[in-house]
């Protein structure tokens, strides 16, 4: 059975990084950025301030958890996505794929976050957005696998938790 991790939390909260770190763990397994499947409806109004809506964020989701069913199909042991999962049903529509979902969820300070956030050089995704994407996060519930990284350390030590989790949960 494919197992799928994602990688969840508000913008600038190191998603992108952990993952990739996570990924040679796993053996270059396939990798996607939850961003690269945002329609360019949605890239248009964040870049221009504007929360999404769940009706904007549903064909997204929707078409992450077709590429994680995907690769379960193709007989991948792993998979990695990027997505902020910020509300339960946004991850209950992540639940749908085809394997096991771990949602490791990084929450870092929000003043590293929006550090990160004011030094990205054309991001679509503005740093006053942040508030509205802590506004909706839901943390994971007890009905949810996976874990919360509260590291506000360097990449390698957050690279280091994740990996030490996902030792003791048996799945690498």
């Amino acid at each position: 059975m494919t197992t799928h991790f994602v990688m969840m939390g508000v913008c600038g909260c190191g998603k992108t990084t952990a993952a990739l770190s996570l990924q040679k763990y796993l053996d270059q397994c396939p990798y996607a950025e939850g961003d690269d499947f945002h329609t360019q409806a949605n890239r248009d109004k964040m870049g221009a301030g504007i929360p999404l809506t769940d009706e904007d964020r549903y064909p997204w989701l929707g078409n992450l958890r077709d590429w994680m069913t995907e690769q379960a199909k193709n007989g991948e042991k792993y998979s990695i996505v990027t997505c902020s999962a910020l509300k339960h049903h946004y991850r209950d529509i992540l639940r749908g794929a085809e394997g096991k979902v771990a949602f490791i969820h990084l929450t870092p300070p929000q003043a590293i976050n929006l550090e990160r956030m004011l030094s990205r050089q054309g991001h679509y995704m503005k740093a006053g957005m942040l508030d509205s994407q802590l506004e909706i996060l839901e943390e994971l519930g007890a009905d949810e696998y996976g874990v919360k990284i509260d590291n506000p350390g360097l990449p390698e030590a957050v690279e280091a938790d994740i990996v030490n989790w996902v030792k003791a949960q048996g799945l690498i």
